[in-house]
């Protein structure tokens, strides 16, 4: 399964049909969410998605509801499928209670069939052809397609496209291996001796940030000022987001290609964040999302992405003899070791010891690992 992301350029009249299949869908997510947690509360049974799904076809014959013709039937299935995702994994501790759908926030609708792509237009049902900058072909068998409408008003189609291919088998015989020490100076130290700066991208565009919420919390509810200032800070905070996506695939597709296994820490990034000092940094680096990137592009190739334990202390263990050094606060940069005198940079030994456990795991799993993994600089 590959998903490729299509800028959509919809007429008037097709962007008035998006915005009504946008809103039936958040309204019938938002009324089976209400259904849901009220029986819940009240005698704690549950509604099944397919007792909403009757439901929903009663709605669409009552006078009341009969607008919610105007949606493809099939959106708001998937918009009840989605709740019933969003439930399962919380559940399931995966994530949060599910919450209500706002017609401020991001829209997003979802085709399980009847897309079609030819040349430069896709066609969605209900909307017709519809323009769009196709940047890439999809090669395959379209699954589905989300359509989705951003806070800067942008219109968007990700086509989910099964190409029939197996997925490559992860490669044995491993010849070059990292691993990857994670920072918030140095975006990440790699174990051959390599550091790779934070580019602080929320830092460059902070005081237009600022200037820009400042507007808009001096505007009122609810007025045409209002949301021309929301929509100015929007595209600001989404020019952030594309440098960092685009800073994240440069390096995780570097790293891919340059090594058939690299290993990381498991690190709690939603509970470092709580740190008062180091919230807006941490957040600002996108560590999940760079973690989620380099995970596919490895796996794409046959390569492995190995996560060690966050309660390893790499960055207390001397790489050369093991010893765990006590006393090393987050201001350390440096410090010697004080079983063999060795002389450390914290984040280059920190990844040192990261690539080592790295090695422990692959070999255990039953691959064969060379034993420096390329060439490689000691810390």
């Amino acid at each position: 399964m590959k998903a490729n992301k299509y800028k959509l350029k919809p007429t008037l009249d097709q962007m008035e049909k998006l915005a009504q299949n946008f809103g039936c869908a958040r309204f019938i997510y938002n009324f089976a969410l209400s259904k849901k947690s009220e029986l819940w509360k009240s005698d704690g049974t549950n509604i099944s998605r397919f007792e909403l799904q009757t439901l929903l076809a009663k709605m669409k014959k009552e006078e009341a509801t009969e607008w919610l013709k105007q949606a493809h039937s099939q959106v708001l299935q998937s918009s009840l499928m989605h709740l019933d995702n969003s439930f399962k994994n919380f559940f399931k501790k995966r994530s949060k209670y599910p919450k209500y759908k706002n017609k401020h926030g991001k829209q997003s609708i979802q085709y399980p069939q009847g897309v079609k792509i030819e040349g430069n237009k896709i066609y969605l049902p209900k909307l017709g052809w519809v323009k769009a900058v196709i940047h890439r072909e999809a090669e395959g068998k379209i699954k589905t397609v989300t359509v989705s409408k951003d806070c800067t008003g942008m219109y968007f189609a990700s086509v989910l496209v099964d190409d029939g291919l197996k997925k490559p088998k992860a490669i044995k015989n491993i010849k070059s291996h990292v691993g990857l020490d994670a920072g918030i100076k140095d975006f990440v130290t790699i174990s051959d001796g390599k550091k790779i700066k934070n580019k602080k991208f929320l830092d460059k565009k902070l005081k237009n940030l600022k200037r820009k919420q400042r507007k808009l919390s001096k505007t009122a509810k609810g007025s045409v000022r209002r949301s021309k200032a929301r929509n100015l800070l929007a595209q600001v905070h989404k020019k952030v987001k594309n440098a960092r996506d685009d800073f994240h695939h440069k390096v995780s597709l570097k790293l891919a290609v340059e090594n058939q296994a690299v290993s990381i820490e498991d690190l709690s990034i939603s509970k470092m964040v709580k740190t008062k000092y180091l919230a807006r940094y941490l957040s600002d680096i996108g560590w999940n999302s760079f973690v989620e990137k380099l995970k596919y592009k490895l796996e794409d190739r046959g390569c492995t992405l190995i996560k060690i334990g966050k309660f390893f202390p790499s960055t207390k263990t001397c790489s050369k003899c093991n010893f765990v050094q006590e006393g090393i606060t987050l201001s350390k940069r440096s410090w010697d070791c004080d079983n063999c005198g060795k002389k450390h940079d914290r984040d280059l030994n920190a990844s040192i010891n990261i690539d080592n456990q790295g090695v422990i795991k692959l070999k255990a799993e039953g691959f064969t690992v060379s034993a420096r993994g390329g060439l490689r600089k000691t810390a």
